[in-house]
């Protein structure tokens, strides 16, 4: 392939994707085979990325039988096994799914993942013409959560590919997008308090948190291992710094893990990447930050005496300061800050393998939303096989707020975690030439104390405090622009919001509304010589700091599956202080405050590793129904939650899902909504999804119902509603997780305009009753279409709330008919 400019390969590069379902019958055995592959495409003869699917007479040439032990404890070969081949366009790229045998329910043999990734091998060297060629040309070989395979292929390649018997779609490898001193405190999770879920789960201590982003910083202070015992003996990865660490290993008892995938990334690039240019490390290390900083909140070490810029003094500390962190590196800021496809799923794959309990995933796919069966929803897929595991999969809910439908990562089996305030503010003040104070929130980031500086609206702001009045602003880029310019600061007016974004360095920045704004400017146009004394900016703790969802947290209703709430559960993602790369130019001594919904993201995977550490034997499912059941819908002090946009307005489901994670209560449910992969496939099924997709995904072949499954029965902690004609009847299913004898009563805010109407209305659990299901009927007593109405349903027993959110919008109206 001749060299190119990366912007010509991205306009000459040609995607392909091929989907395979195949299946036979041998005796009791059945064969399945699905492939991934990505192919790069330069013109006719480039190499495409491509994911395929073979054919089970293709495979079973290529899998030799296999020894293994039956029930009755005799040696056999395998004469045929379910297996699933998917395959991703990566720019040359695809993947293997993994063998799975229908006797035993779907569940795969992994007792020799080299014999796996061989046959992987044979595969491709059957059309690439020799092993040796099929060799150079993987990418990566999945064999552990799932088996599949990424390599490089040429068009005529993924041809020919896709004339096998069987091949159904060949698809191309997308980049998905990243999305303290006080959260923790506001969480009721002090340190020092006993009794608490920290103190009762010795600060989640045996528990892994695997963490899926731009890599980490070893050397923070957040990562010392000082009084921490053995690694878990449950831990199968490894360390590969390699030749940076110098013969010394990077990892320690708090950091047991690292690697990092990038093959993927390049192959999309087309090009190799040069990491000095970008300052990027070829190493699980992280150059831009954000990965120290996701590790820092959900684990972090204890580090006192730590400040930003003089503000927020105190101790950092992550939710789960005695957990364990393993960093999967599959994010890069070269050319785009992006993870690819294919590297975001082998670290699925190897997390699986190394035996994380948790996966903190701050990172979306691009909108819009696919259906989670589609080979260009990484993050579904691999979750849905960590899930299948065992393993509590956390992920953001998107940036992209406040504008409706526009939360990310909608799968049920995910916790999708939306960003809200803490009570914890920074108020500075400015001081106009005529003696008028006005209190902002905003930091200007300069350490010396009060300074007076001439204020102008001059587009060439020469030793100027400039004044701004914008509708958008990104404080960073304009900081610059007015500096280059010859401004000492700049003033914005605009519209309000919490979070605080950096500026460039020692440089005032100060936002204030347009009503200040509208102050400020008529104060310049009438002064010949006005002037501003910028205060610093001070720490301030409780009232009047109430609790709002961020402006920037994305919200629902789920654009994609409308009856599964998201986002599940909102946590503090505004202004959260953390460990971050030495390298970011914003840090201060290696610690950075950011906002965003991928910082409220770690503090759920904190709380869950507390959980875990508490109630090893519950599923991920059991871990998100004691979350939203026992959120808060006020703030610590009793007040309303508000979300912020135009103009702020009460927060509900759609904005926060359950409400702001109260950790001691989910410690301690009463009941839970359960769910197992069993669950999950009704999902599938229930959207639609046809028996081929649903198969590949899960690995096993499943046939759905002739009559779909009501995706309103869906055992989820919420109830929504999109589409209520005149009634509807859902059913759900709680298990006792509380004292064995116990007795709860319903509760019913019903949504306005709907009765509710619950049967039974008592649930009576004892040493042999554990699980109960009951029926929700909601009625529409308004014969007209409504937009969305918000109400709850709660079980209580004395000081137990178990509480569902419910969301309904009626429809009883055709307007077409």
């Amino acid at each position: 392939m001749r060299k190119m400019s990366v912007d010509t390969m991205h306009q000459v590069f040609k995607s392909f994707t091929l989907d395979l379902y195949a299946s036979m019958t041998c005796a009791c055995w059945s064969t399945i085979h699905r492939f991934h592959i990505s192919v790069d495409v330069e013109e006719d003869h480039a190499d495409i990325p491509t994911l395929i699917i073979a054919s089970p007479a293709l495979i079973n040439a290529y899998i030799p039988p296999t020894p293994h032990t039956t029930s009755q404890g005799l040696k056999m070969g395998i004469p045929h096994l379910l297996l699933f081949v998917l395959l991703f366009v990566l720019n040359g790229q695809g993947i293997l799914m993994e063998k799975v045998d229908a006797k035993n329910k779907g569940e795969r043999r992994h007792s020799d993942p080299e014999l796996v990734k061989d046959s992987h091998h044979d595969i491709l060297g059957s059309v690439m013409g020799s092993k040796k060629l099929a060799s150079e040309s993987m990418v990566y070989s999945y064999k552990h959560g799932f088996s599949g395979f990424a390599a490089k292929i040429t068009e005529s390649q993924a041809r020919r590919l896709a004339e096998l018997p069987g091949v159904a779609r060949v698809m191309p490898n997308t980049l998905h997008k990243l999305q303290t001193t006080r959260s923790w405190d506001y969480l009721g999770l002090p340190s020092n308090a006993p009794n608490n879920l920290i103190d009762k789960s010795n600060m989640g201590d045996g528990v892994i948190i695997g963490v899926l982003d731009t890599g980490i910083w070893p050397e923070s202070k957040v990562l010392n291992d000082e009084g921490l015992g053995p690694i878990p003996s449950h831990w199968r990865g490894a360390c590969e710094f390699g030749n940076e660490s110098n013969g010394t290993s990077h990892c320690n008892k708090k950091l047991i893990g690292a690697r990092w995938y990038i093959d993927g990334f390049v192959a999309e690039a087309g090009q190799a990447i040069n990491v000095s240019e970008y300052q990027e490390y070829l190493s699980p290390r992280d150059a831009q930050g954000h990965g120290t900083q996701v590790s820092s909140i959900a684990a972090g070490s204890y580090v006192s005496n730590i400040n930003y810029k003089g503000l927020s003094h105190g101790t950092v500390r992550g939710g789960a300061p005695r957990a364990r962190l393993a960093m999967y590196k599959a994010c890069w800021n070269v050319f785009v800050l992006g993870c690819a496809s294919a590297d975001i799923l082998k670290a699925f794959d190897d997390a699986i393998h190394d035996g994380v309990d948790v996966l903190s995933v701050s990172l979306a796919s691009p909108f819009p939303l696919v259906p989670e069966v589609d080979a260009h929803n990484p993050i579904a897929i691999g979750s849905f096989h960590a899930v299948a595991r065992g393993i509590t999969v956390v992920c953001g809910a998107g940036n992209d707020g406040p504008s409706a439908q526009r939360v990310m990562n909608t799968a049920p089996w995910i916790i999708a975690v939306a960003a809200s305030t803490i009570d914890r503010g920074f108020p500075t003040s400015i001081t106009l030439g005529n003696n008028k104070t006005i209190l902002v929130g905003a930091i200007p980031v300069y350490r010396e104390g009060k300074r007076l500086y001439r204020l102008g609206i001059s587009s060439k702001p020469r030793n100027w405090c400039l004044l701004l009045m914008l509708a958008l602003a990104d404080r960073e880029n304009i900081s610059s622009v007015v500096r280059g310019a010859g401004g000492v600061g700049v003033i914005i007016a605009k519209n309000p919001f919490d979070h605080i974004d950096p500026c460039s360095k020692d440089f005032p920045c100060i936002e204030v509304d347009y009503e200040d704004g509208t102050q400020i400017l008529s104060y310049v146009l009438s002064n010949r010589s006005p002037i501003v004394k910028l205060n610093p900016a001070k720490t301030h703790v409780g009232n009047p700091y109430y609790t709002k969802v961020a402006y920037f947290s994305s919200r629902g209703p789920n654009s994609i599956a409308p009856a599964i709430l998201k986002p599940d559960i909102s946590a503090p993602g505004v202004n959260i202080f953390a460990a971050t790369s030495p390298i970011n130019p914003l840090a201060v001594d290696g610690f950075l405050m950011s906002s965003g919904t991928s910082f409220a993201t770690p503090h759920i995977s904190g709380i869950v590793a507390l959980l875990k550490a508490m109630h090893p034997d519950w599923s991920p499912a059991a871990m998100k129904s004691a979350l939203v059941t026992t959120a808060r819908n006020t703030d610590r002090y009793g007040l309303p939650v508000f979300a912020e946009g135009s103009p702020r307005k009460p927060a509900d489901p759609f904005d926060l899902g359950g409400g702001i994670a109260n950790p001691n209560d989910a410690a301690h449910p009463g009941l839970v909504y359960d769910m197992d992969k069993t669950d999950y496939l009704k999902y599938l099924c229930a959207m639609g999804y046809n028996n081929s997709a649903i198969s590949h995904l899960s690995e096993k072949p499943t046939t759905c119902p002739t009559r779909r499954p009501s995706i309103l029965d869906i055992n989820l902690p919420s109830i929504t509603i999109p589409s209520l004609k005149n009634s509807t009847t859902l059913n759900r299913t709680v298990t006792n997780v509380g004292p064995v004898d116990s007795v709860y009563k319903v509760a019913v805010d019903p949504p306005f305009g709907t009765v509710v109407l619950v049967r039974p209305c008592v649930l009576v659990f004892n040493s042999t009753t554990k699980r109960i299901s009951f029926k929700v009927t909601v009625f529409s007593t308004r014969p007209m279409n409504t937009e969305y109405y918000f109400g709850s349903l709660t079980w209580i027993n004395g000081a137990l709330a178990v509480r569902s959110p419910i969301s309904v919008r009626a429809d009883v109206q055709n307007l077409y008919a």
